[in-house]
């Protein structure tokens, strides 16, 4: 489903570019779950950002679904991640105009992929039943990561891209939504790339690869 091939991508410096990444292969299959993990500026979040083609790599190539992200321009790009992949960051990123369910449901019909029966499915399971008409504001932080989980899940994607997505968690409300994430995933049938610096968060996933240096290696939790 995704794979990237000898990327590379850097920053320029007044010294000269650095490489946070410098000839990265990876590969994910559908339905496979992955932990990215490694220190704090290792390039985690860069390479999540590659991978959904929000930045583009100075070497290398990222196919989805066996298309090149480098052959399409932003707006095919977009639609991409509309179409097939939902994204989970440490900031909930919700609307804050919008209510319970307009948020859950944003992604779904910006990619004409509503279903109401999965919108019941979802709100039940996410524990925000009855809440439809309130809004971020008046949520606790654990609804509110699991309705940003929610959103991205609502147009069944076929991968899910979470970065630290229990960063701004206590460990009780990190556990829940966690164990509600992989649930709805295994639901969903749908992959993961998982970005986290927390071997307790990184064990219940397939596998798991460290960046260390700007190259990836084999990791475990």
């Amino acid at each position: 489903m995704l794979q990237l091939t000898d990327v590379a991508k850097s920053y320029p410096t007044p010294q000269g570019p650095l490489f946070v990444l410098d000839g990265i292969d990876l590969h994910l299959a559908p339905g496979e779950s992955l932990a990215l993990m490694g220190e704090s500026g290792s390039g985690k979040s860069t390479l999540l950002h590659l991978a959904a083609g929000l930045d583009v790599p100075d070497r290398g190539e990222i196919h989805f679904h066996e298309r090149a992200l480098s052959a399409l321009d932003e707006p095919a790009r977009a639609d991409l991640r509309r179409r097939h992949l939902g994204l989970v960051f440490q900031q909930f990123h919700l609307v804050p105009s919008l209510a319970v369910i307009d948020n859950l449901t944003l992604q779904a019909r910006l990619a004409d992929r509503e279903d109401p029966d999965w919108t019941d499915h979802l709100l039940e399971r996410l524990g925000l039943t009855g809440l439809e008409q309130r809004y971020p504001e008046q949520l606790s932080g654990g609804q509110q990561q699991r309705l940003a989980i929610g959103r991205a899940l609502a147009p069944r994607p076929d991968l899910l891209l979470a970065d630290e997505p229990t960063g701004n968690l206590d460990e009780a409300a990190a556990d829940r939504v966690l164990a509600l994430l992989h649930e709805l995933i295994h639901e969903s049938r749908c992959a993961l790339l998982m970005v986290t610096h927390s071997a307790r968060v990184a064990a219940p996933l397939d596998r798991c690869l460290r960046l260390h240096y700007g190259r990836l290696e084999p990791g475990e939790p």
